[in-house]
């Protein structure tokens, strides 16, 4: 399989280098990239072919990844539009949709939408994955293929869906990261220095998650095993149940999933 990069920034070079640590050799890779200094940096890094501009040479491949900014992708789908042939289209742009990317490439069939999160950065992502019709089983396949270089990955039946998915695992390190700040404060403020802070709550954020995964018992479950009868952690989650917590956070996730509809709107506008 050979795949085109359209955008050379942080996860296109995240999955560029899950690709190449997987086996891909570099002579099959290309990245179209307008910078540069990101150009150079993308040849000296993986070995592989770039281009400062969307060309035939560039996109004689299989796959073709979008990895450009949401407002972008309307112009660059316009240059793309003619060269096409029967690759498959990947936008990873957040917020646009799948049938008004098919429609700036000409109802153009074959394409895919991924939604990856930032720990792809670190090959430790989840990317919700939704096909058109016209994408058949080998290449949803491939498309799984290559987002699979940087993590998990979950398909979807319905593109409405991709709200949900946005708002959960797209946003979702965000609030991990808010939890944890809260956390490493709360470990400051009861006297522990702020090294120790960090650690006790990466530590504790990170073996929570293992754990969770690898048992056979669904959260709430692994609470109970935790919260033992009038100890600490039944007071801490007390508090919590008391300030309604858990509500908040739904109340969160749903603000987040109305957004997504919401930009897909706007984004969806154009043209």
């Amino acid at each position: 399989m050979k795949i085109t990069f359209i955008g050379g920034g942080n996860m296109a070079g995240a999955l560029i280098g899950g690709l190449m640590q997987r086996g891909f050799d570099p002579g099959d890779i290309h990245a179209v990239e307008i910078n540069a200094d990101a150009r150079a940096t993308l040849e000296r890094t993986y070995k592989i072919n770039t281009y400062p501009g969307i060309g035939a040479e560039a996109v004689q491949t299989d796959l073709i990844v979008l990895a450009v900014k949401p407002q972008q992708l309307r112009a660059v789908a316009g240059e793309l539009k003619p060269l096409l042939r029967e690759q498959v289209v990947i936008s990873i742009a957040a917020g646009v949709r799948a049938q008004d990317l098919a429609r700036w490439l000409g109802e153009y069939a074959r394409v895919v939408r991924a939604m990856p999160n930032t720990p792809a950065l670190v090959r430790a992502g989840v990317t919700g994955l939704y096909a058109l019709p016209g994408v058949n089983a080998s290449e949803r396949s491939q498309a799984q293929q290559v987002m699979e270089a940087v993590g998990g990955c979950v398909w979807l039946d319905e593109e409405a869906q991709m709200d949900a998915v946005t708002a959960v695992s797209g946003s979702g390190p965000a609030y991990v990261f808010y939890f944890i700040e809260s956390l490493e404060a709360s470990a400051i403020a009861l006297g522990l220095s702020p090294a120790q802070g960090r650690e006790l709550a990466l530590a504790t954020f990170l073996g929570a998650a293992q754990l969770a995964r690898q048992s056979p018992d669904d959260p709430a479950t692994l609470r109970a095993k935790v919260t033992s009868k009038g100890g600490t952690t039944e007071q801490a989650i007390l508090s919590l149940e008391h300030a309604d917590v858990k509500t908040l956070i739904q109340h969160a996730v749903r603000a987040a999933a109305e957004r997504s509809r919401e930009l897909g709107d706007e984004l969806g506008k154009q043209g």
